[in-house]
């Protein structure tokens, strides 16, 4: 698609002035990298970086029978979440495969259920909530392009943000948000990210999205906060074992196999899927998600086959990147159950050659507390 036809959030021009590489994600003309994309992974790592996340989905389902519309969509049990908790879930079909992940935001205060929804998704993913809220006589309201998202991630993160805010962010709970001002704007804020580090996304008026870039900008100067592109923050999160829709979670893919769901459900409440989804939790995948490290110089790919020791077939990479975290390359793949074990010597086969794995229990990083 060309650039023209693309969409553009209320940040690329920023993007722009900064010099940024910008590309087609999900029809959105995203920046995907400022300076290199190892650098600026470790500058997330070891300072802070600004991601500009306002091409993702954000809605909201009101009326009485939310709770009851929300429990549908999602596995977790959001009649048992607590006013400002957060949990991770996903929207599954009825045959168990996952249609995306998503963020559950409780906010009873608002009388709402607040969900974040992945950019590539949206559409379908409205019209699926749309369809489900219809059933329980409420209301889904998309405020995806009201709007703005950006979040701050990394060690610096609180001081970059508090300044700025008539909260103490430091106070804020993981998977936890209140609500405050930030420059003066009202803003739902987060204790969330997709980076594996510290940090925070905040959702606010559309219109005050470059305002409040800026002055973030400005707030982590001292402390090396830059701008990061969409490869740094694919790199980040690989690190620290986050699915990516798409690569680790797909239109085949039941969250067992993931490892988002690994016992059958406790919770009286039913939600789409559940039926599948409990009995392979119950019998046992035939796949799993594994993460590896390879010295190869080829980088993995999606869709490469990967083979036992002696050249059987045993599944397929999902994703890889160099890690500037750990000094070698790392990648996730599905493989047959009976080879998932975290060590165990695999190969990728690229054109009819194989390069060693090993593979390693996920995350290859989780930062210390």
């Amino acid at each position: 698609m060309a650039s023209d036809q693309l969409r553009r959030t209320p940040l690329t021009e920023c993007h722009e002035a900064a010099k940024a590489r910008l590309v087609d994600f999900s029809g959105f003309l995203m920046p995907v990298q400022y300076d290199g994309i190892l650098e600026e992974a470790q500058r997330v790592r070891t300072k802070a970086g600004l991601f500009d996340l306002c091409h993702m989905g954000r809605c909201r389902i009101v009326g009485e029978r939310r709770l009851e519309a929300a429990q549908f969509l999602v596995h977790v049990n959001v009649h048992k979440m607590k006013q400002g908790a957060i949990r991770y879930s996903f929207f599954a079909r009825d045959d168990g495969t996952t249609m995306d992940d998503v963020l559950v935001y409780m906010d009873s205060d608002a009388e709402e259920v607040f969900f974040c929804i992945n950019a590539g998704n949206r559409d379908r993913d409205l019209a699926w909530m749309r369809e489900v809220c219809a059933r329980f006589s409420c209301e889904l309201q998309d405020q995806s392009d009201e709007l703005a998202m950006i979040a701050i991630q990394g060690p610096s993160s609180v001081e970059t943000l508090n300044p700025l805010c008539d909260v103490d962010v430091g106070g804020i709970k993981y998977y936890g948000f209140v609500r405050g001002t930030v420059c003066g704007v009202p803003a739902m804020i987060s204790r969330t990210g997709y980076t594996g580090e510290d940090g925070f996304e905040i959702y606010f008026a559309e219109a005050e999205a470059p305002r409040i870039w800026n002055a973030m900008l400005d707030s982590g100067k001292p402390h090396g906060v830059t701008p990061i592109g969409l490869a740094a923050r694919d790199t980040l999160r690989l690190e620290a074992g986050m699915a990516l829709y798409g690569h680790e979670l797909d239109d085949t893919t039941n969250p067992v196999e993931a490892g988002i769901v690994v016992k059958p459900t406790k919770h009286p409440h039913d939600f789409s899927g559940r039926a599948a989804i409990d009995k392979m939790a119950e019998d046992g995948p035939e796949r799993v998600l594994v993460g590896f490290t390879t010295e190869s110089p080829r980088v993995p790919r999606q869709g490469y086959d990967v083979v036992s020791v002696d050249g059987t077939p045993i599944g397929k990479v999902c994703s890889g990147s160099p890690s500037p975290t750990l000094g070698t390359t790392i990648g996730t793949a599905y493989v047959v159950a009976d080879h998932a074990a975290p060590g165990t010597l695999l190969a990728m086969d690229i054109r009819g050659k194989r390069h060693e794995i090993h593979l390693h229990a996920l995350p290859f990083y989780k930062r210390e507390r």
